[in-house]
């Protein structure tokens, strides 16, 4: 799956647990989370993407 162009994956691990994985650049960002509704993990991970993706971004008046 896609979510701003970061590739992830969510799989079922055990009943009610979801492990997910994206990377972003070279950091691979993994882990888990219990739910048993697919489609709120398959969200969770999405916020994290997000979360990630605003750390990574240059701060105003950075200049690289």
């Amino acid at each position: 799956m896609k979510h701003r162009g970061v590739e992830y994956t969510v799989a079922p691990s055990a009943p009610g647990v979801w492990q997910w994985q994206f990377r972003i650049g070279d950091a691979v960002i993994s882990g888990k989370t219990e739910t048993n509704i697919r489609l709120l993990a398959v969200r969770r991970v999405q916020l994290r993407i997000d979360r990630e993706l605003k750390k990574a971004a240059p701060k105003d008046g950075d200049r690289t």
